[in-house]
C-alpha cells in the first residue's frame, strides 16, 4: 500500500496514545504474514533495548533504541500519525507454523501492510 488504510492508522494511534499492549493483529506485508500484539513504540523500543543489553554480542547496539531526541542522536517524534507498527509476542506464519516459537518484536511499515486483520491467527507446532 502506497498510503496506509486509515483504519489501520486509527488503531496504531490508540495503541499510542493509551499506551496499550493488548490489541491483537494479523498483518500481510511483502513476503510475510505476521500475527501478535501490538505495543507503543516507546515500549517497544525499551523492550528491545532490555534484550540487546542483556546479549554479550549484541549490548553495544542497545543505546540505538534508547537514545532521546533531545540528544540529537534520534528524530523527534513526528506530530502525524505513526508511520510503523510494533509488534510483540509475535510470529510470522510460515506454512502450519508459527516463528520463533517464542514469539518476537517486529516493526512493520504501515505502507508495506496490503491487508489485515484484527486479532491473533492461530497455528499448529505439530
Amino acid at each position: 500500500m502506497s498510503h496506509p488504510d486509515e483504519l489501520l492508522v486509527g488503531i496504531a494511534e490508540l495503541v499510542e496514545s493509551q499506551h496499550t499492549s493488548r490489541m491483537s493483529l494479523t498483518v500481510v506485508v511483502p513476503g510475510a504474514v505476521i500475527t501478535g500484539r501490538l505495543a507503543p513504540e516507546a515500549m517497544w523500543k525499551e523492550r528491545v533495548a532490555e534484550v540487546l543489553r542483556d546479549s554479550a554480542q549484541l549490548g553495544d547496539f542497545a543505546h540505538v533504541f534508547t537514545r532521546s531526541a533531545r540528544e540529537g542522536t534520534v528524530a523527534p517524534r513526528r506530530d502525524g500519525p505513526p508511520t510503523h507498527l510494533h509488534f510483540h509476542v509475535a510470529r510470522i506464519l510460515q506454512g502450519s507454523y508459527g516463528i520463533p516459537d517464542s514469539g518476537g518484536m517486529y516493526r512493520v511499515a504501515l505502507s508495506d501492510v496490503s491487508a489485515w486483520t484484527i486479532g491473533d491467527i492461530g497455528y499448529s507446532d505439530q
